[in-house]
């Protein structure tokens, strides 16, 4: 495993920020980790990174105890804080080179290059931090999190604050950097989760409420919904009586969400029906429950 943490408790003062927290990350996923402000998302990333210390539990980052082998992880872990912390009087050049020479990068010239043309930098590298737009500012802090090749990545909302067009190519960049290492990922934007994220964690008041891929989490547990489209008028007592059919909500004059137990495929009896009536299907196609919802769910009221 990549990430393993264990039992995590943090209390600042007598607040409680994380409460028994575990989980696992395997190589090579990148995981949306998500909760509502003040979760406790920030404490638990901090603490992976060995930035906090925590008040009970343990912490594996590739094979290392965070606790006792601080220098190892950190070799191993690159860090995007929220707040991404650079030196704005900066050229983006003259930053990289300091980070590299901190990590004691060896061929730094080479290794620089290489991160500007990944991170998309190059026609901004000789600028400095301060005269560059949020979004390049992010990428600098991306790059100088990748500077020294980490096993590791994890970012603290990386796109808070950026346009559109930024975010979608801050996405597509993470992306690609997740081919080949482990991505920890917090966001609001849950778009981001589903386009990009293999795996989802969701914390709500310092306790983990969901771990599982995010198409586990968004099929329902209770029933099957499908969504048909006919090209007349179906009365809902006829879908009714369709085997395995246990309700039915009607959309529009043609268009239904039809429910079964969520072992039950009906679509082949929903087909043999229409045949059977007289009907022609325009479209059929199953219902999930979006990820926000899901969020929503978890979180909501607690």
């Amino acid at each position: 495993m990549s990430i393993k943490v264990q039992n995590i408790t943090k209390y600042y003062g007598e607040q409680k920020a994380l409460d028994d927290v575990s989980f696992e990350i395997a190589k090579g996923e990148i995981v949306g980790f998500l909760g509502p402000n003040g979760a406790g998302k920030s404490t638990m990333m901090k603490i992976l990174t060995g930035y906090l210390p925590a008040n009970e539990g343990k912490v594996e980052v590739c094979g290392f105890d965070v606790a006792e082998a601080e220098l190892e992880v950190k070799n191993r872990v690159g860090y995007l804080p929220e707040q991404n912390p650079l030196y704005l009087d900066m050229f983006v050049h003259e930053y990289l080179e300091f980070v590299a020479q901190i990590h004691r990068v060896k061929d730094i010239k080479t290794k620089i290059s290489s991160i500007i043309k990944t991170v998309g930098l190059t026609l901004e590298q000789h600028k400095k931090i301060g005269a560059l737009s949020k979004g390049y500012r992010q990428r600098v802090g991306l790059a100088s999190a990748l500077i020294h090749d980490p096993e590791v990545l994890i970012l603290d909302e990386p796109t808070t604050g950026l346009d559109p067009n930024q975010i979608v190519e801050i996405r597509e960049l993470i992306k690609s950097l997740g081919k080949d290492r482990t991505v920890m990922l917090s966001t609001h934007i849950l778009r981001e989760v589903e386009a990009i994220c293999d795996k989802v964690i969701i914390i709500n008041h310092g306790s983990v409420v969901a771990n599982d891929r995010a198409g586990n989490l968004t099929g329902s547990p209770s029933k099957q919904t499908i969504k048909v489209e006919f090209d007349k008028k179906v009365e809902s007592n006829k879908l009714k009586s369709i085997p395995g059919v246990i309700d039915t909500k009607q959309v529009s004059e043609t268009v239904w969400l039809i429910g079964s137990q969520p072992d039950d495929d009906v679509r082949q009896a929903v087909f043999q029906f229409a045949v059977d009536q007289d009907l022609s299907v325009l479209t059929i196609q199953r219902e999930e429950l979006s990820l926000e919802e899901v969020f929503k769910n978890l979180t909501k009221g607690k």
